[in-house]
């Protein structure tokens, strides 16, 4: 199997896989698109804050990204805590 460039550009996961992994992961539907958007919403929202961007600032920049989400739905995905299920 061959991989492409433009698939390795497609990688949101790209700060914890590797482009080849991704790919393998995306092609066999491993991957959930909600989990997916949720990882690249907190990445994007912790860069905003890091740059002293306001919290409410920074959740409404990430609603005109995403304008199907409420306000409250990414204010839970930015302030989720990570919880391991046994």
């Amino acid at each position: 199997m061959q991989v492409t460039e433009s698939l390795f550009s497609k990688n949101p996961l790209s700060g914890l896989v590797t482009d080849q992994v991704y790919s393998i992961l995306d092609e066999h539907n491993l991957l959930s698109d909600k989990g997916v958007r949720d990882y690249h919403i907190r990445q994007q929202f912790r860069s905003l804050r890091s740059v002293s961007v306001p919290a409410y600032d920074a959740i409404e920049q990430l609603r005109e990204e995403y304008p199907y989400l409420q306000f409250d739905t990414i204010r839970k995905i930015v302030y989720k805590i990570n919880v391991i299920r046994r």
